[in-house]
């Protein structure tokens, strides 16, 4: 939920979804594929067994070349097909702004313009940055350990009114200060 608070256009998670008011969303996971042995196995499955509103989103980076596989699932899943993943490993140079536009290219080419490329693994406001400065064909990018891995803020819960009086412990400013990073809530009883 924070996530979403910050910026975030979707969470993978049902509790912070359902507090956000947005649909649960993510992508088939690399489980999945290596215990079904196959990313196509394991994405027809997924379009089985999950709700049909649920976006299908495969990854297509386990076993095979990545544009082959997204061709390879694309001509399968069809219209059915929202998006690929790309979540190269570091180990075998990540996702690159090369690679993302060979997949486009190849899925346009075969007729697939409208399958989405979604890009992960390892991201950060500098390397989104980098692809989205480049003009790389990107549609969506899924962002984790850079967010749940952040540093701490550090900030206090100081009172400094008290029944409209100015108050502060010692070495601090009496009364409510302005802080342009806050914005008042009206809560609910």
């Amino acid at each position: 939920y924070a996530a979403i608070v910050g910026g975030c256009s979707g969470c993978a998670t049902p509790a912070g979804a359902e507090r956000a008011e947005l649909e649960t969303s993510g992508t088939i996971p690399h489980a999945l594929i290596l215990a079904m042995g196959d990313t196509l196995a394991a994405t027809e499955a997924f379009d089985r067994h999950i709700d049909p509103e649920v976006k299908r989103i495969a990854l297509v980076d386990t076993f095979r070349d990545e544009a082959e596989e997204s061709l390879r699932v694309a001509e399968r899943m069809g219209e059915r097909l929202w998006g690929v993943r790309l979540d190269t490993p570091s180990e075998r140079g990540g996702v690159t702004i090369g690679l993302v536009e060979e997949v486009r290219a190849r899925l346009d080419r075969a007729g697939h313009g409208e399958v989405k490329i979604v890009v992960s693994g390892g991201l950060d406001p500098e390397r989104i940055a980098h692809f989205r400065e480049s003009g790389a064909p990107v549609d969506a990018f899924g962002v984790g350990s850079a967010i749940s891995g952040a540093a701490a803020i550090d900030f206090t819960a100081d009172i400094k009114e008290v029944d409209g009086r100015a108050v502060a412990k010692r070495g601090r400013i009496p009364g409510i200060t302005e802080n342009r990073r806050l914005r008042r809530l009206e809560l609910e009883g």
